[in-house]
């Protein structure tokens, strides 16, 4: 895994803030403390607060690669364009894009998804009372992350 902290990308290519009413960022990317069981110590992206509902949008133009369920990041978007790869991780499990479709730099792609989802045999995350997790989380927020290849980006690095 690779910060590349003097990767620069062109003005044109700047993203889109997903989450336009909420700039906060509760957790940045790098070495952390597990926040739950199963997250890992190297956080891959950032974590920006925000209520279930609020609206996500893409931050890049883009092909949908996978709109499902993933894992430690619970309900899970990617968006491709080239070897940029973006997610959107913990996410509304009622998917509004799919994969295959093309999106727009802007367009809204999901909402941030509630702490608890349920229809998902596979997911192994609980909170305290045994209720299934969107992923491995402790509330709501979306998870958002950069990779190039399997190098994992500072997402920061692209606004």
């Amino acid at each position: 895994m690779s910060s590349q902290t003097n990767f620069v990308i062109p003005e044109s290519s700047k993203f889109f803030w997903p989450l336009l009413e909420y700039k906060r960022i509760s957790s940045y990317f790098g070495k952390r403390s597990s926040p739950t069981a199963y997250a890992s110590s190297y956080h891959k992206g950032i974590d920006i607060p925000a209520p279930p509902g609020t609206n996500i949008y893409a931050a890049m133009s883009g092909i949908v690669v996978t709109a499902k369920f993933s894992g430690s990041g619970g309900c899970t978007i990617t968006i491709q364009n080239g070897n940029i790869y973006t997610s959107y991780c913990h996410v509304s499990p009622n998917f509004i894009v799919s994969p295959g479709v093309y999106v727009e730099k802007g367009q809204l792609i999901s909402q941030v998804g509630p702490k608890n989802v349920y229809g998902f045999p596979e997911n192994k995350y609980r909170d305290n009372n045994g209720n299934p997790t969107n992923g491995a989380t402790t509330g709501p927020h979306l998870h958002f992350a950069v990779r190039s290849g399997n190098d994992y980006l500072n997402p920061l690095d692209f606004f």
